[in-house]
């Protein structure tokens, strides 16, 4: 879920590309943002965390890999920049390095240090592309010399998590293990070694993503919502919450009817 406090549009642009459909199973998406906010205040551009690797191009910097956040993103955009990306699916990176995604967790990682020298002709390759089309060609093209496994484990650990997404009525990590025919500590494993956080984690943050949702989209009762998403008490829900998203429900609620009144 994006939470952009970005309010001149033609200041600024979000633009999303499928990846080629045999890099679909590991590559959810490429995505490209750009700003010019030359002359204008600084504005804030906040996005939750999502159990995803990336690729990432500063149009003005280095190349990175970031690894699964689990706190929420929060950047001042200021001036004129932008940045260029590949979201790997759930899983998605693995079969590009072999390590589990736990060393990731949490971290911001060059290129050089994550692929050696091939990322770093990676970083320069991509810098010399022209537009986006020939980012992503530059980039899938680099992928596909690195693969070192199917794509069948990459997919089941990506329906896996989407699952956790979309059914609101998945909130414990039991829910997962009935549903799959796993046993608890297998699938524990296999998100850390594919995913980089823990099946609990993901489905605590895809329900707290629901959580700012339905805060956002108007009056709603705390008790009831922390009932809906699994918690046995509010005060566990806020606490959750507040550390993720940096601000109780009530003052992300608050915040969100602002955001309405000035639109």
């Amino acid at each position: 879920m994006l939470t952009t406090a970005v309010a001149d549009r033609t200041r600024y642009s979000h633009i999303r590309y499928h990846a080629s459909a045999d890099l679909d199973t590991c590559v959810e998406h490429f995505w490209s943002v750009r700003w010019d906010l030359r002359g204008v205040t600084p504005e804030r551009a906040e996005t939750l965390p999502h159990p995803s690797v990336q690729m990432i191009f500063e149009h003005n910097g280095g190349g990175q890999i970031a690894g699964v956040a689990r706190g929420k993103f929060s950047r001042l955009l200021e001036g004129e920049g932008g940045v260029f990306a590949a979201k790997f699916r759930p899983g998605g990176f693995y079969q590009f390095v072999g390590v589990p995604m736990s060393a990731y967790t949490d971290t911001v990682q060059s290129l050089g240090d994550v692929f050696g020298r091939d990322g770093d002709v990676l970083e320069a390759d991509v810098r010399s592309a022209r537009d986006d089309p020939s980012r992503i060609a530059v980039i899938e093209d680099f992928l596909r010399g690195r693969a070192t496994e199917s794509g069948a484990q990459v997919a089941r650990i990506a329906e896996i998590v989407y699952a956790a997404a979309a059914d609101r009525t998945i909130l414990r990590v039991d829910d997962l293990v009935e549903r799959y025919g796993m046993n608890t500590r297998a699938l524990q494993r296999l998100f850390a070694q594919y995913v980089g956080v823990s099946p609990k984690w993901v489905i605590q943050r895809y329900r707290l993503h629901e959580a700012a949702e339905q805060l956002a989209g108007g009056p709603v009762h705390q008790s009831t919502l922390a009932l809906s998403l699994g918690y046995s008490d509010q005060a566990h829900f806020v606490r959750d919450f507040k550390r993720v998203v940096g601000i109780s429900p009530a003052s992300y609620a608050k915040a969100a009817r602002g955001k309405r009144h000035d639109a």
